[in-house]
């Protein structure tokens, strides 16, 4: 399926790191997704009904991202990768997390985690090792 819809730059301010101090200052964070799916019913009906409402989608991503702390970007990749997926229409997600403020003493531009999910993939591992 070619079809996708895309959201590029999404920003938050969140409390994600392993230091105490990104968790007591924070950071900002840049989410790009990319959807899967089939657009042509909304295509064809013109109807926001008929399609994954990219507005809502990023109030849940920027929920995760200003919500619960994690350690790893890599752990927030996957939850927000499981908000792309809970709708049945989305085959398969693609989420990159940056984090431009990452704790690196050399100069650079971005750290970025990419992790990508189809609806056939099995689920993550539980944080103690077992199925979710």
């Amino acid at each position: 399926m070619t079809d996708r819809i895309t959201l590029t730059g999404l920003r938050a301010h969140g409390r994600h790191g392993v230091y105490d101090f990104e968790r007591e200052r924070g950071q900002e964070f840049v989410v790009d997704a990319v959807l899967e799916l089939d657009l042509a019913p909304a295509a064809r009906s013109d109807e926001v009904t008929d399609t994954v409402h990219y507005g809502e989608l990023a109030d849940r991503l920027v929920a995760v991202l200003t919500g619960e702390p994690v350690n790893l970007i890599e752990t927030l990749a996957d939850r927000l990768l499981a908000i792309c997926l809970a709708d049945d229409r989305v085959t398969r997600a693609t989420v990159t997390v940056h984090k431009p403020e990452a704790p690196v003493p050399h100069a650079f531009t971005d750290v970025a985690v990419t992790m990508s999910r189809t609806r056939t993939d099995p689920p993550p591992a539980a944080p103690d090792g077992g199925a979710a």
